[in-house]
């Protein structure tokens, strides 16, 4: 790794965290689409609450997606600040064009696509780390199928339970327990995607702290063994203070478009999703928050009958979907040379 200076590194740790605000605030969606869009909390009560679930996720569990970014997705002999610079320029721009598109475009996959473009500038198709680049790709597949079907099977099971209930009572109990499963996804969204900032500033300070400790404090050492509390604690903090401004074309998106949700659906596309999200972050996977909870709707949708989802809609997301590492990582490639030039 070059020399590189202090207020180089505290750039690039404000511009990681300026993502992981970008993060919440992008995917605010994910977790509150469906309670807004069922009348169960207003938007401006629905960003806290989404917010402060977020936060809780640090207490929750382990930090096994951040290592997956920080050792498993690019070879980190190649880390330095060009490379750091140029895999958050290409997420964040990523990240702020389907935002003004209103696409649920995935933050998780623009921060991988901005590392493997970055990572090939610096040290070519040998850098990759296939093992944890291939089991990321393949939950480009697998989160929203899993969501589908989870969200499927929980909305033939709740019908068949509450057949001979009458639709109020059943809206009633709904309207009630979307809280429960608003919270629960909002958790498996922080535990997800907060990390997977947190690993992208650990493998900056590892790459620092090997090669030129002494430009770094004491506090700011990182090895690979470790993963420093306070990169964590900030991490969440900013996503959900990310998640309480909310994305709110988004949210029209998710919410509106898809299909049309009352409190029972809205309730299993969330357990379905937070579901998915628990099982991927306990192996360590760093999933699409947005393509799980895009497919859990899906499937809600489809179990009602096949027209009720906009299936247009869905395939100008799934596009997004398909686009992200490549435009991400092409961004990344031109912010990786344009790094060279700035820092």
């Amino acid at each position: 790794m070059e020399h590189v200076t202090l207020h180089v590194i505290i750039f690039l740790i404000v511009l990681a965290l300026a993502f992981d605000f970008i993060n919440g605030f992008h995917d605010a969606a994910n977790s509150i689409a469906t309670v807004v869009s069922t009348g169960v909390l207003k938007p401006q009560f629905a960003v806290v609450f989404a917010a402060f679930f977020n936060f809780v996720a640090y207490f929750i569990f382990p930090l096994k997606v951040a290592a997956t970014i920080g050792k498993g997705t690019i070879d980190p002999g190649i880390i330095d600040h060009y490379v750091i610079f140029g895999a958050l320029a290409g997420a964040i721009v990523w990240n702020l064009i389907t935002w003004y598109f209103g696409l649920p475009s995935s933050s998780s996959h623009a921060l991988i696509g901005g590392l493997v473009g970055a990572g090939i500038c610096k040290g070519g198709m040998g850098s990759l780390i296939w093992s944890g680049l291939l089991k990321t790709i393949a939950f480009i597949v697998l989160s929203p199928l899993l969501g589908f079907v989870l969200g499927s099977i929980l909305t033939l099971a709740v019908s068949w339970i509450f057949f001979h209930s009458t639709q109020r009572r059943v809206d009633t109990l709904f309207r009630r327990l979307q809280l429960v499963s608003a919270s629960l996804y909002s958790l498996g969204h922080g535990g997800n995607d907060a990390q997977k900032t947190a690993g992208i500033i650990w493998m900056l300070l590892i790459a620092t702290t090997a090669s030129d400790p002494g430009v770094l404090p004491h506090w700011m050492h990182a090895h690979a063994d470790h993963l420093p509390g306070w990169i964590v604690g900030a991490c969440y903090v900013t996503i959900a203070t990310g998640t309480m401004f909310g994305g709110w074309r988004i949210v029209k998106t998710m919410g509106q478009k898809i299909t049309k949700l009352k409190p029972v659906g809205g309730f299993c596309a969330e357990v379905g999703g937070a579901a998915t999200l628990f099982i991927a972050s306990g192996f360590g996977i760093p999933v699409s928050t947005t393509h799980t909870i895009t497919g859990a709707i899906m499937g809600v949708g489809a179990t009602r009958r096949f027209s009720a989802v906009r299936w247009g809609v869905a395939g100008s997301i799934v596009w997004a979907w398909t686009l992200t590492i490549p435009a991400s990582a092409i961004i990344a490639a031109l912010a990786w040379h344009l790094g060279h030039l700035v820092l």
